[in-house]
């Protein structure tokens, strides 16, 4: 499975991008394939948000799948982990709801639909709205 790491931490104390990719590197041995970081700051300017994922590919194994994934209109951010046992299923519907995918990945609707709904999963999920 891949690895995810993740912070919120008053901004005062924020230990930076830096920290965040060490941290997240240290988890190379359950993602090898890719990684990915996001560093955000809350509106308010009070906290910082730090995501970080290690990939090990196993379904879209194209950069598609690359994660942290971000929303069409770039305001919720996914990291995912784990497995959705009726992945195939839960897409055909959702493509016969006129739902397009952008990629393979079981990530990929998740960051839309902010949801989850009729899996049948072990997973775990870190969304920043």
């Amino acid at each position: 499975m891949c690895g995810v790491f993740g912070w919120m931490v008053k901004q005062a104390h924020c230990p930076g991008r830096n920290t965040l990719v060490k941290l997240t590197d240290m988890m190379s041995h359950r993602g090898p394939d890719s990684s990915g970081y996001v560093l955000h700051t809350t509106h308010d300017n009070d906290y910082s948000i730090g995501f970080g994922h290690r990939r090990l590919s196993l379904i879209d194994l194209s950069r598609l799948g690359h994660q942290p994934m971000w929303s069409a209109d770039k305001t919720s951010c996914i990291i995912f982990n784990g497995e959705i046992y009726n992945y195939l299923e839960l897409r055909t519907e959702l493509e016969a709801l006129g739902e397009k995918f952008v990629t393979s990945s079981m990530a990929d609707k998740r960051k839309e639909l902010g949801e989850v709904r009729k899996t049948v999963s072990s997973f775990s999920l870190v969304s920043r709205p």
